[in-house]
């Protein structure tokens, strides 16, 4: 198995900045750790500004939402200078009974619960796992339970990246590690997982121990799959955001998995910055690449939930938006992110 190679070229550069020690559920709550706590709010009602720099980037991102990327427009919430962060109740979103798991591709499978995500791609050699839930709990549960449904061996299970260091995506990782020997894969939020968390809770599992370290630029590979490592700065300064190929029938369509999405990180214009920045380049990248297929590992974001339902064994498949809607998406989070950016400075 051939866990990653190392490329030449860097898609980004991400440099690592320290975070403050959130210690405790009590600062985690404040703080609104629930990576989709924005989603509490409605997704239509923007934030309320009398500064014309903010109203515009304000105006551009709900343009490009159109009817049907509401969601992300959430972020612009984070523009109103009245605006309280809504408090997530962590416990109650997980004991929300978990949906069925489901496949939303040949090779690519849901196996979350309601509010967090953790998706399988299937490949010659194994299964790479896309986060890992809460905690050993839900691991067993919803994600090893999932893939039993699904017909998938869990044994199977070779490969685990964790898009950030927040637990509620590592929560679930040791329990594979230690069963089925996984590999974990991180980058710099190695660091954080390991000394500084920014936030914690004893609802989530510890931390794994350091494993695999990528950069962006990255390319991981288990079988015939290989999957690009984008770093996407801002939610962590450490986030990844894979882009890989996923199968419909003999047709491929080229993903890209947004691996942290909201601005519950404190007033840090750096960090806004650099998912500006991250936003705008991703938006590049995806255009060259023909991405069209843009995923999140919340489904309040992403839908996945109404996608899976919605799916028919021969009609169109809802999780293909095409290159275009992708290109909205990341217009509308950069788009928010700056007229917050701009808030902040006015």
């Amino acid at each position: 198995m051939k866990l990653f190679q190392r490329s030449a070229v860097s898609l980004f550069r991400a440099e690592e900045i320290s975070a403050e020690l959130m210690k405790g559920r009590r600062a985690l709550l404040k703080m609104g750790c629930a990576c989709c706590v924005a989603l509490a709010a409605s997704p239509y009602a923007l934030a309320q500004t009398s500064s014309p720099d903010v109203a515009q980037h304000l105006a551009a991102a709900k343009e490009a939402a159109g009817s049907d990327l509401g969601a992300y427009l959430a972020l612009g919430r984070s523009a109103d200078p009245n605006f309280n962060q809504p408090v997530p109740d962590l416990e109650a979103l997980m004991k929300v009974p978990a949906p069925p798991p489901g496949r939303a591709f040949d090779n690519f499978y849901f196996v979350g619960s309601k509010w967090v995500s953790t998706w399988a791609i299937t490949t010659s050699d194994g299964i790479i796992l896309i986060d890992a839930m809460d905690n050993e709990e839900e691991a067993v549960r919803i994600v090893e339970g999932g893939l039993k449904t699904l017909g998938l061996d869990p044994a199977k299970v070779k490969t685990i990246i964790v898009t950030h260091g927040h637990g509620d995506h590592y929560g679930g990782a040791n329990y594979f590690v230690q069963k089925y020997k996984s590999r974990i894969v991180s980058d710099i939020d190695w660091t954080m997982m390991e000394t500084k968390l920014e936030f914690d809770t004893p609802l989530w599992g510890r931390p794994p121990k350091r494993d695999v370290s990528v950069v962006d630029g990255d390319k991981a590979t288990l079988g015939e799959t290989t999957i690009d490592i984008l770093i996407t700065p801002g939610h962590t300064m450490g986030t990844i955001s894979p882009i890989f190929d996923v199968l419909s029938g003999s047709q491929k369509h080229r993903a890209l998995l947004w691996g942290g999405t909201s601005f519950n990180f404190g007033k840090k214009p750096e960090r806004l910055q650099a998912y500006i920045d991250a936003t705008a380049r991703t938006r590049e990248v995806a255009k060259r690449q023909g991405v069209e297929v843009f995923i999140s590992n919340h489904n309040g974001y992403d839908g996945a939930l109404d996608k899976l339902a919605a799916k028919t064994v021969n009609g169109p498949n809802p999780f293909i938006l095409g290159a275009p809607t992708v290109q909205r998406a990341l217009t509308v989070m950069n788009e928010c992110a700056q007229a917050t950016l701009a808030s902040w400075r006015s």
